[in-house]
């Protein structure tokens, strides 16, 4: 994988996750007690041996930046190993990134400085296990100029991806569309109950992506994105092939995870949570690295007869976590979080630093970085009574407090 430079877009604002993201980009966002979203594809990348990467990031990036660099400096630059944060510079022109492919257009004077033969442009905002060195080994023996990374998802989900029309024997993308509205395109049968869907994750020979992104910048009516410009304007001219994705995550079904929503956020780490989880995070052939906090261990105290108990059951609890005299029970707690007596926490995300005061009750709820519950604080059994108290109440029916509306 010398020859390979990888790309992460990690610039979303991701306005469907808000208010997680009122203070800090998507990417960055805490997942799983212990990580940030974009570990997954950073570890993705490491454990494929992918040692050169640029992250280019445009929305509310310190705290991102600060947990790459504290987090992910395991890089050995006299071996020309690096993964460079490159914040938008308007180096081609005023504007910040108009859309993913021109965040990369921008920069590619950083992509060619070392002469890479392929290009890995990747999401960062992605929850999955996968090798990328088996879809390269497929791009390289088929001669490909652009692989894409596919997985399939039901009919009624194709609104959300870039859909594709695939030949069976040769896997040649013959047709590419952007969330189709009625979920099936262009082509394809009325009846059918699942499509092809991209993954966003793309191999390029070098010099196909440059003169891609060159034709694109130059288009007035282009979005200048990968899905809805680059892709559908190369399919009839260049070599574009599907590669299935196989999940790591040894699990009997695959495991991706686009967590475009609050909901979709809380199922996912609920998702941890479970005996058997569906991602598994254990799995010490595929480790999942993330900047490891300096704390103590999680501390539990007060084991009295009656309701003053400390104890966390089918629950994550990260470093840093005192539960005194609280009750916890499905439930994902961050580093630094603080439960304190006669609390009683059940199906809940609290995130790093929270503090849940005295005879509180927080049910199907996220608590966002730094939350201070007032004593008695009541969360999630009334949206009627969370609404007015000026939180987050998704479609689903979970609750987000934020910083700035903690009580």
């Amino acid at each position: 994988m010398d020859n390979v430079l990888a790309i992460l877009l990690a610039g979303g604002a991701g306005e469907r996750l808000f208010p997680l993201t009122r203070n800090t980009a998507k990417p960055a966002v805490p997942f799983g007690g212990l990580y940030r979203i974009i570990d997954f594809t950073l570890s993705n990348c490491v454990n494929s041996g992918l040692r050169r990467i640029l992250c280019l990031t445009q929305y509310k990036s310190l705290e991102l930046a600060r947990h790459l660099r504290e987090g992910w400096n395991l890089f050995a630059g006299e071996m020309g190993e690096y993964i460079e944060v490159i914040p938008p510079m308007q180096r081609i022109h005023s504007n910040w990134y108009l859309g993913t492919a021109d965040a990369v257009y921008q920069n590619l004077e950083s992509v060619t400085v070392d002469r890479p033969e392929y290009v890995l442009v990747l999401a960062g905002d992605q929850i999955y296990k996968m090798d990328y060195r088996e879809m390269f080994a497929r791009h390289r023996v088929h001669r490909a100029d652009v692989t894409v990374a596919t997985l399939q998802v039901p009919r009624e989900d194709a609104f959300r991806f870039g859909v594709m029309q695939i030949e069976d024997k040769t896997h040649r993308i013959t047709g590419f569309t952007e969330k189709p509205e009625n979920g099936v395109p262009p082509g394809a049968p009325s009846d059918i109950t699942t499509v092809n869907a991209s993954m966003g994750i793309y191999v390029f020979n070098t010099g196909v992506l440059i003169d891609a992104l060159n034709e694109d910048a130059g288009c007035a009516e282009s979005s200048h994105d990968f899905g809805r410009d680059i892709l559908p304007r190369l399919i009839p001219r260049r070599r574009v092939l599907a590669y299935e994705f196989r999940d790591l995550n040894r699990k009997k079904v695959l495991y991706w995870r686009d967590i475009g929503t609050i909901d979709a956020y809380y199922e996912a780490n609920m998702d941890l949570v479970n005996v058997n989880p569906e991602f598994n995070l254990y799995d010490q052939s595929w480790p999942l690295r993330t900047r490891m906090p300096q704390a103590p261990p999680a501390k539990f105290v007060f084991a009295q007869e009656g309701r003053r108990m400390g104890v966390a059951t089918d629950s994550i609890v990260a470093p840093g976590v005192i539960v005194s005299g609280g009750r916890v029970h499905r439930s994902v707690l961050s580093p630094g979080v603080r439960v304190n007596s006669y609390c009683d926490v059940q199906e809940s995300i609290l995130l790093n630093g929270v503090n849940i005061g005295r005879y509180c009750r927080v049910r199907r709820a996220i608590l966002d970085v730094g939350v201070s519950l007032p004593e008695g604080t009541i969360v999630g059994e009334d949206s009627g009574r969370d609404h007015a108290a000026g939180w987050h109440v998704t479609e689903g029916g979970v609750t987000v407090v934020s910083g700035n509306h903690a009580g």
